[in-house]
Formats: C-alpha cells, structure tokens, sequence
C-alpha cells in the first residue's frame, strides 16, 4: 500500500507540474505575438536610418568621425543579450557558450582585452561568477522592452568606442527565424562597415540629396544614434527569441508530463490490480485453512 500511496502522490504532483507548464506556454505565446510586432513595427525604422546613414556617407571618404574609421584592435567590446529568467531550453547556454569560446579563443582570457556590457540577469551571474570582466549591466527588462531600458549600456558602449576605450563593438544575441529556431548571431556595430550599406543604385540616389548645415555635423549626431538603435533592433530580436524558446521549452515539458502521467498510471493500475490480487488469494487461501 505504501508504493501504491507514493505512485498516486507522483502522479498528482505531474499532473500539478502539467498545468503550471501548459499555463506558461500559452503565456509565452502571447508574449511572443507581441514581440513578433514590436520587431516589425521597428523595421522600418531601422531602414530609414539605415538609408539615411548610408546617404550621408556615400561617396564622402573624408569623414573623420570615429564611427567610420578602423584602427588597431587593442581592446574589444561586446553587448550580450540573455534573459532574466530560465526555463527558455538552450536560449542563454548557447549565448553563453558562444561568448565564452570567443574570449578563450580569441582573447586568451585576458581581462585587460574585452569589456563586456551585459543584458539580462541569466548572463551577468553567470560570467560574475567567473569573474569576467565585465563593464555594465541591466537587469530586470520588461518582456515588451522600450528604447529607455537599454539606452544606458548602449550610450555608454558607444562612448567608449568614441573615446578609443574600445577598438570594436560586438553585439552577441540570439537571431529570430521561426517560432522553433533560434540562432545565435554575433554582429559587429562599430566600427560601422559594409554589411550596415544598402544597395549601390539606392546609395547613389540618396547620395544627391542636400544637407545642412553638413555632413559631418549630421553624422555627429545620428550615428550614435544609428548605432545605439542597432542595440535596441538586436533586444527585440532576442526578446522575440526568448518567448519562443520558452514556449517551446515549455510544451515539450507538458508533453512530456502527461506522457509521465500516463506511464505512472498504468504502474499505478499494475501495482493496485497485483495488491487486490494477493489480498483474495489470502482470503481464499485462509478460508481454505478454516474447513
């Protein structure tokens, strides 16, 4: 009867489990139709501002911005984007895994060489822990974030190039595809290169429009904006990412309970069917002691 009780308290602490999964699934799907928008609703900002760098920049070699100048790499810096929270399946262990492979191999592990800027609670414990080194971080950002929750690290990531802190600026988080694929993407930001550029029949278009009062003011002032809204694109994205792997995580885990449920009750009936089984054998058995 003992085994009988602890089967029957498994199988209700399952069912339990189920539930709370099945709710966080249909959560995270919520979630992510809301994350789906706000990526799409930043898109086309981020083409026009694309478009308008692109137009101020074209044809113009003569820029001495910071932004668009590369130099020797003496010190790296990198923005990482994980979530505040588990239970999202490989959502922040490939993130992680992806960035401490990147300072091994490419940094020997040498603090002095790296800065990290770090977004998100899973990411910052974790290379805490380590103790690398690491120059900001945010945490606690809301599941549909506004520009405001990153603009500290992405202002002051940006500075730090400007000022020659840091050589590049990186930018390592997981890229939406689908609702069941996620990959990690490291991008760089700055110095800004040809990958940031649009098509040559649109840059020459653009490249005949008039500013004032000039170019190089102009680009004094939008491209760190361009580059801080590169920051913010990227966090859509892997907010996007994180409510679907959580989703995903989270009805695997429920398919998986109720396949557990089921295996415990099948045991459960076994085990009852065998008990009631011995129970009339002894009563036959002492019945037959009695004649």
């Amino acid at each position: 009867m003992a085994a009988l009780r602890e089967i029957k308290g498994r199988i209700g602490s399952t069912k339990k489990m189920s539930q709370i999964t099945s709710a966080m699934h249909m959560v995270s799907n919520s979630k992510l139709k809301r994350a789906e928008e706000n990526t799409k609703r930043f898109q086309p900002y981020m083409n026009k501002i694309q478009e308008a760098v692109q137009a101020i920049a074209t044809g113009d070699n003569t820029s001495s911005h910071p932004m668009l100048r590369e130099r020797p790499v003496k010190r790296t810096g990198y923005v990482i984007i994980t979530s505040d929270s588990g239970l999202a399946g490989p959502y922040n262990a490939n993130i992680l895994k992806e960035i401490t492979n990147v300072i091994r191999e490419r940094h020997n592990d040498n603090p002095d060489s790296y800065d990290l800027f770090i977004i998100g609670r899973m990411g910052h414990e974790f290379m805490d822990n380590r103790e690398y080194s690491i120059t900001n971080h945010r945490v606690g950002l809301a599941d549909q974030p506004d520009f405001s929750s990153v603009k500290e690290i992405a202002q002051q990531s940006v500075a730090q190039f400007s000022n020659e802190d840091i050589d590049e600026l990186y930018i390592v988080y997981n890229e939406y595809v689908s609702v069941l694929e996620q990959k990690v993407a490291t991008r760089k930001l700055l110095p800004l290169t040809e990958e940031e550029t649009i098509s040559q029949d649109k840059a020459s278009t653009l490249s005949t429009y008039e500013f004032e009062p000039d170019k190089e003011s102009i680009l004094e002032t939008i491209l760190p904006q361009y580059a801080e809204s590169l920051v913010y694109g990227a966090l859509l994205e892997a907010k996007a990412s994180e409510h679907a792997a959580r989703m995903t995580a989270m009805k695997a885990a429920t398919d998986n309970a109720k396949e557990l449920v089921d295996d415990l009750t099948l045991q459960y009936n076994r085990a009852r069917q065998a008990a009631i089984t011995q129970e009339i054998t002894e009563i036959v058995g002492g019945a037959s002691a009695l004649e």
